[in-house]
């Protein structure tokens, strides 16, 4: 049973992530369909990405990712899939949102643009390839259909790049719903002991959110593998007012 994860900025309030299942489940009906997030920020691609990368190495191999953040629906910009060194499939607009997640899973084995329209449902809005091209050719891909038969082979795919830091000098790259400043400096990088400046602040590491007191900073290394500025039972984006973007840097603390 093929395993359709799903991120698009949607939202909720419409019908439009129903519609992309309804027309998923009408081509493969034993498909087990996965909602990542529909609360990507409008058109943010860059936002997409991350979370994308933050959520495919949960999933198992094989399993194919459908992610809309899309701009560009309409125009130029091309409609591609991709298979990883892993064997995950990814389908989705060509204006790099894939590429993080793909590379987090090995890299990119095969690419093809999507110029098969037996694989799309017929006549195609101009507004919404989720329902009508990007969630059919995932379909089809787990009915069986091989990347090969879904248009022509390409190498030219659209790059986007997390930042990355410079050292133990990095920035905020996602802030999430609770308010957890995530930085783009792994856990690998980070000396055994140290703080972290961000602006005026200075703040302690720890290993979990109550090893300080309520409303209180703490640096510590979140599920997705990376450093992240939190509060204990509060918001460290409020406290803060730090936004996407804002740098930060790590000091290594020698023993005393």
């Amino acid at each position: 049973m093929a395993i359709i994860s799903l991120l698009t900025d949607f939202g909720l309030a419409d019908t439009y992530v129903g519609q992309v299942k309804g027309a998923m489940l009408a081509i493969a009906p034993a498909a087990t369909l996965v909602d990542v997030t529909h609360a990507v920020a409008p058109q943010d691609v860059f936002g997409g990405a991350f979370l994308l990368w933050s959520a495919v190495e949960a999933f198992p191999p094989t399993s194919i990712h459908v992610a809309v953040v899309d701009p560009g629906v309409g125009s130029a910009r091309r409609a591609i899939a991709i298979r990883s060194s892993r064997g995950d499939h990814f389908v989705g607009p060509d204006n790099g949102l894939l590429m993080p997640a793909v590379e987090r899973l090995g890299g990119t084995e095969l690419a093809v643009e999507l110029t098969e329209p037996r694989y799309w449902r017929p006549n195609p809005s101009s507004t919404f390839h989720g329902r009508d091209i990007f969630g059919p050719v995932a379909a089809h891909l787990a009915n069986g259909v091989s990347l090969d038969q879904l248009g022509r082979r390409i190498t030219d795919v659209a790059w986007l790049e997390l930042p990355a830091p410079n050292g133990l000098e990095g920035e905020v790259i996602h802030v999430d719903a609770y308010g957890n400043l995530i930085t783009n400096i792994s856990a690998r990088d980070l000396p055994e002991r140290f703080q972290v400046r961000l602006r005026e602040r200075v703040m302690a590491s720890g290993t979990h959110y109550a090893a300080v007191s309520r409303g209180e900073l703490i640096a510590l290394v979140g599920s997705a593998g990376l450093l992240e500025i939190s509060a204990r039972e509060a918001s460290a984006a409020e406290i803060t007012g730090v936004t996407r973007g804002t740098p930060i840097k790590v000091v290594k603390v020698e023993r005393v």
